[in-house]
């Protein structure tokens, strides 16, 4: 199975609606690892890794985000796939 590595800069209204926490349980739920911070500018950076078609589904997720957040766009990098990460953290 290939696996695929993303940074993703989520811009909208993104800080103050859950967005970190939604994005932990939506990554665990698809499988997916890596963690979510919130940014000085407003943004939310995830940084995740999988197998592609997890990766892809959270992808698609972080498009709507949680029902209090307006998502304007994503940012997406493609990183070269490491798999140094285990589990789903919310950086702070």
């Amino acid at each position: 199975m290939k696996d695929k590595s993303l940074t993703i800069k989520v811009y909208g209204r993104v800080q103050g609606v859950g967005f970190r926490f939604s994005a932990q349980r939506a990554a665990v739920s698809f499988g997916v690892a890596g963690w979510v911070r919130n940014e000085w500018d407003g943004t939310v950076l995830i940084h995740c890794e999988g197998e592609v078609s997890s990766v892809d589904q959270f992808v698609n997720w972080c498009r709507k985000g949680p029902s209090l957040a307006h998502v304007i766009s994503l940012d997406i990098t493609v990183l070269p796939y490491q798999g140094v990460h285990s589990g789903f953290k919310i950086d702070y």
